[in-house]
């Protein structure tokens, strides 16, 4: 599937200007950090607070390296199909977070200071209409446009940020302005994560994100193909709604189905409502 050929007015999703006060966010709550909490474990499973915050910084690091500079430092192995990318990029995450657990806690705050307004430097330069240098996989794109890119550069940034806040306590950025922007790029999967499910013309598919941070997006078949569409004036075939505090760990994969089938509200078509669960939004 290529980028979609939206006219390039208005991006349907804007983000550039977000990285700022993110990263501002993640500074203080870095400098907040005592020992204590440097070795806690998050939602990222294996991962305690202090490789999440290392993980954050290869995030800069490659991004002023490879997509500013230009820079690529190792070549990939063959790539043949999506399981080998995603298992090339686990191995680098793995690698990094590996070696820097020789860097101290206040090592990695002023790495953190120095490359976060750089990277956001970068993305803010970025042509919105351009095409982006990496294309945006898990939304089932061989071809990204810039502002798509950003939005799922943004979403790495803010889900690993909210791993380290749960992991200590500490909210922030639960909110509709860094919120909203996330889970709206995470659901322009929604149609590769159906590509493969048969149904009837203008079957209507809605998942819903609770609460002020949420919103709906209607998911329906066209041209036996699935496209996301603007509210509807009909009922819908299959509706489920998830709370905002288990939607982002859903769709990144720190948690499955399984663990919140209990926790939803279900209406219509079960089987086209549990397929909205199977979404992924990250390289896992």
């Amino acid at each position: 599937m290529s980028a979609r050929n939206t006219s390039p007015k208005a991006p349907p999703i804007k983000v550039a200007h977000l990285f700022r006060p993110l990263d501002e966010a993640l500074m203080e709550l870095l400098a907040s950090l005592n020992d204590d909490d440097w070795q806690k474990p998050t939602p990222a499973k294996y991962w305690k607070v202090k490789d999440v915050a290392a993980h954050l910084l290869d995030g800069n690091l490659r991004t002023l390296s490879i997509q500013r500079d230009g820079y690529f430092g190792e070549a990939p192995p063959p790539i043949k199909a999506y399981e080998d990318l995603v298992g090339w990029l686990n191995q680098l995450n793995a690698d990094w977070v590996k070696a820097s657990k020789r860097l101290s806690p206040n090592v990695l705050r002023i790495l953190h200071r120095a490359t976060g307004p750089l990277t956001s430097a970068y993305y803010e330069s970025l042509p919105l209409w351009d095409e982006a240098i990496f294309a945006v996989d898990w939304a089932g794109e061989s071809k990204s446009y810039n502002w798509m890119h950003l939005a799922r550069e943004y979403t790495e940034k803010w889900h690993h940020q909210q791993q380290i806040r749960e992991a200590v306590g500490q909210p922030g950025i639960m909110t509709r302005a860094f919120f909203f922007p996330m889970i709206a790029t995470y659901f322009m999967a929604l149609p590769h994560t159906f590509r493969n499910i048969a149904a009837p013309e203008e079957t209507l598919v809605t998942a819903t994100v609770s609460g002020q941070v949420g919103g709906a997006w209607h998911l329906e078949r066209q041209n036996a193909n699935w496209a996301l569409v603007d509210k509807p004036d009909r009922a819908s075939d299959a509706a489920v709604e998830i709370a905002p505090e288990l939607a982002w760990k859903l769709f990144s994969k720190n948690i499955r189905p399984d663990d919140v089938k209990h926790q939803l509200k279900v209406e219509g078509d079960k089987l086209l409502a549990a397929q909205v669960l199977q979404m992924v939004s990250v390289m896992a």
